[in-house]
């Protein structure tokens, strides 16, 4: 059960049992559990919007909005943050790497974050399916899997770099309701996320970090939500 608690304990801020130190290897067998971790933080979101259903749409979307990061610990904020500052910045990609190891928040992550939280809140007062919010974060955290094993670390050293090369075809088994539910959905935020990977990686200098995940799973979501709100209006 190691590798399903440290994927938990990872992605998550729920609580789990000790582990101690993280073995090599392990990270990596981890990331087969990565849509599990998914499906519960889709659940507490489909409970809570079905606990909220008589608020008003705009203040459950808030509501929704402050429950999924707290659900992940900002973890995926904080890499989109600190990704927009290093990649959106008119530098070469030794210094953007510098700058995404800098904790200081600029400008463009400040925009970016702020555009992005936006998004996701006027997403979520569209009062998406409850069997959408427990898909969609099932449905991300799989399609992570592609870019990070189809990309190499940008640095060596870094959380990244020890998560990559993750287990596409186990985590497929956990993530297939969810994409036999929402294929277009699925499509969309893998789409997302492949287009930002492809222009990280060449802002990079061929690699994605950690952080980049996360932003790919900041946006990834972003995306799910825009179409699968579209859906289900009928558009």
């Amino acid at each position: 059960m190691r590798p399903f608690w440290l994927a938990v304990g990872f992605l998550t801020t729920f609580p789990v049992p000790h582990l101690g130190q993280v073995r090599e290897g392990e990270m990596k067998a981890a990331s087969a559990y990565y849509p599990v971790a998914g499906y519960l933080i889709g659940a507490v979101l489909a409970l809570v919007a079905w606990l909220t259903a008589g608020l008003p749409q705009g203040l459950q979307g808030a509501i929704l909005l402050a429950v999924w990061l707290a659900c992940t610990g900002m973890l995926h904020l904080d890499g989109l943050l600190d990704s927009a500052d290093a990649l959106l910045a008119m530098k070469p990609p030794a210094e953007r790497l510098r700058i995404l190891a800098d904790v200081q928040v600029g400008s463009f992550a400040f925009g970016v974050g702020f555009v992005v939280l936006l998004l996701k809140w006027q997403l979520l007062a569209l009062n998406p399916s409850p069997w959408l919010l427990l898909c969609l974060p099932a449905l991300v955290r799989f399609a992570l899997l592609i870019p990070m094993n189809l990309f190499p670390a940008a640095r060596p050293e870094g959380l990244g770099a020890r998560s990559r090369e993750g287990r596409i075809l186990p985590a497929l088994l956990f993530a297939l309701p969810a994409i036999f539910f929402f294929p277009w959905v699925a499509l969309a935020a893998l789409a997302m996320m492949m287009l930002l990977a492809f222009w990280a990686a060449r802002r990079l200098g061929g690699g994605l970090s950690g952080d980049v995940y996360g932003a790919l799973v900041e946006l990834g979501e972003v995306a799910g939500l825009l179409v699968g709100v579209m859906m289900k209006a009928g558009m």
